[in-house]
């Protein structure tokens, strides 16, 4: 989804990685918890990312990435969710939504090094 708003500076493109993230933590949390609490989830992740069209360098790099010696992806953190973007010129990419309790580096380093 590439959001063009006139008076927004970056744009938001959340990548189909990223989207299937979204819908599994939606999933998992309707069949583990409720139903409400999976949408007020989904639409509280789902606007984090959004909210990266504005000031988008305010999050900060993965030190998984930088022990990779990569240093272009930023994140943001829901806690527990951690957001991994990148920025390239005026377009934030969001790759992934993670449960940050999971084994991040192993997480990180097959997803973003094979895309």
């Amino acid at each position: 989804m590439i959001l063009n708003v006139d008076n927004v500076k970056f744009k938001v493109n959340i990548l189909s990685s990223a989207e299937e993230d979204l819908f599994e933590i939606y999933q998992y949390v309707y069949f583990n918890d409720s139903e409400e609490k999976a949408e007020k989830l989904h639409t509280k992740l789902y606007d984090k990312c959004i909210s990266l069209q504005e000031f988008p360098n305010r999050g900060h790099a993965p030190s998984e990435m930088i022990l990779l010696g990569i240093d272009d992806f930023m994140e943001l953190n829901y806690k527990p969710y951690r957001i991994i973007y990148q920025i390239i010129e005026k377009v934030v990419f969001v790759h992934c939504v993670l449960d940050g309790r999971r084994d991040m580096q192993k997480l990180l380093q097959e997803r973003l090094i094979r895309e």
